[in-house]
């Protein structure tokens, strides 16, 4: 599938850290999907999140496909330990965008797990029965 999304200017941009959980199962859920990227509905908030190795940009669902804000510059060498926060920068692009860090972040740690457990489902137990050799 291939999207189409706009870049404004530059507003502000800012360090910030990202749970690490949130962070690991991105990359994770990222990795099922390779070469594509990662979309990620938050209908909390009708964004989509777009993940790809570099950023996860986030976008006004409901609206044209203009990037709202993008997460980029991820440092996970930086952390102590898998479980701790990975350092990374937000680029704000609208005014709207600078109100609605704090909501996204834990809205997208949501929408990561609920995806995860819709690809989950088709994973199930596997048992061979029997081997045939043919001869």
């Amino acid at each position: 599938m291939q999207e189409t999304f706009y870049r404004s200017r530059e507003l502000r941009r800012e360090a910030r850290l990202l749970g690490g959980a949130t962070y690991n199962l991105s990359r994770v859920l990222l990795g099922r999907r390779r070469p594509d990227p990662l979309f990620v509905p938050i209908r909390s908030m009708l964004y989509l999140a777009v993940a790809d190795d570099l950023e996860i940009v986030f976008v006004d669902g409901a609206g044209p496909r203009h990037i709202q804000m993008a997460w980029q510059a991820f440092r996970p060498g930086r952390r102590s330990s898998l479980d701790a926060p990975v350092p990374f920068e937000v680029v704000y692009y609208t005014a709207e965008s600078l109100q609605v860090l704090p909501r996204l972040q834990s809205e997208f740690q949501r929408a990561l797990a609920h995806l995860k457990s819709r690809d989950d489902k088709g994973l199930g137990d596997a048992e061979v029965v029997a081997i045939a050799t043919h001869r």
